[in-house]
């Protein structure tokens, strides 16, 4: 049987799936570091950038069937599922180069994760495994390849596909077997959500009370309460700026997942039904496709207690 080849040779090829806010400059941080990647997304524009940086482009998924790392950075499982069916095809009738490597780098469920590893698993004659990376630190460590990185999946893949993640984040690190890297985000997306959160409801308390809320943020940051939460997202509640880094949308999914997880675990989490009920009510105030941030209006716009 033919071994896999090592990242560190040119046989080595990652296929991208997924050129949004932050698959985009992922696959681009990928070309500067070197590594030979194809490129897909639903839309050419994205495709036609990364082509003029050294990227060759699919036109579908299936095109990735011999690349022995697959990466998808898209909205949910279900698009993953939709966009990998080809693929898996094709690899029922001639299974992949064994050591192949699909990697979930979108923040998703922790237990439909380990399913699709499964159907993965059968599809590819066991030659293909799913690791679970979702990422951390926005479209500004997505730019600047210093994401966090949490993987969940055997150890041999995660060593494997271990340069490969390094050219993406600064802090790349196995956590457990199939599903724990989105279990881990789950949690990530907790404490920045109700954080977040919190940190509007504040913004809001201080300015209807007559406070400078940049100055009160400014002082917090000084103290326990600082975060980079506060430092990051804090500037934007502050401004009121909601333009779109990543929609807050997303934010409602990924505590639905904490929440299920829990159910999963037998874990008590009023934190995060808390939060995933008020992001439910900002999407139904039309309001997801903005910035996070954009919780501060939100709750403006609810009637205070009486």
């Amino acid at each position: 049987m033919q071994d896999p080849p090592s990242p560190n040779t040119p046989a080595h090829t990652v296929g991208f799936v997924g050129l949004g806010h932050m698959g985009a400059p992922m696959a681009a941080n990928l070309l500067a570091d070197g590594w030979p990647v194809t490129v897909w997304n639903r839309s050419a524009g994205a495709m036609e950038s990364l082509k003029a940086q050294g990227a060759s482009s699919a036109a579908g998924v299936a095109e990735l069937r011999d690349h022995s790392v697959i990466i998808f950075m898209l909205p949910d499982l279900g698009f993953i599922d939709a966009a990998v069916a080809p693929l898996l095809d094709l690899w029922r009738a001639a299974p992949p180069m064994p050591g192949t490597v699909v990697v979930v780098m979108s923040s998703v469920s922790p237990q439909a994760v380990q399913a699709f590893g499964g159907d993965v698993a059968r599809a590819s004659s066991g030659n293909a495994a799913v690791l679970d990376a979702p990422v951390s630190g926005g479209t500004v460590g997505a730019e600047n390849g210093t994401l966090a990185i949490m993987a969940g999946g055997a150890d041999d893949d995660f060593q494997r596909i271990l340069p490969v993640l390094e050219s993406l984040g600064t802090t790349v690190r196995l956590l457990g077997p199939l599903g724990s890297g989105s279990l881990a985000k789950a949690c990530n997306q907790l404490l920045v959500g109700t954080t977040t959160a919190a940190l509007a409801e504040a913004a809001e308390l201080a300015e209807r009370s007559g406070m400078d809320v940049v100055a009160l943020f400014e002082v917090l940051s000084g103290g326990l309460a600082g975060s980079a939460v506060l430092n990051v997202v804090g500037p934007r509640i502050a401004a009121k700026d909601y333009a779109p880094t990543g929609p807050a949308k997303f934010m409602h999914k990924d505590l639905g997942f904490v929440l299920d997880s829990a159910r999963a675990a037998g874990s008590a989490v009023p934190m995060a039904t808390a939060g995933h009920a008020l992001y439910g009510t900002l999407k139904d105030q039309g309001l997801g496709d903005q910035d996070l941030a954009v919780v501060r209006e939100s709750i403006a716009r609810l009637s205070p207690a009486t």
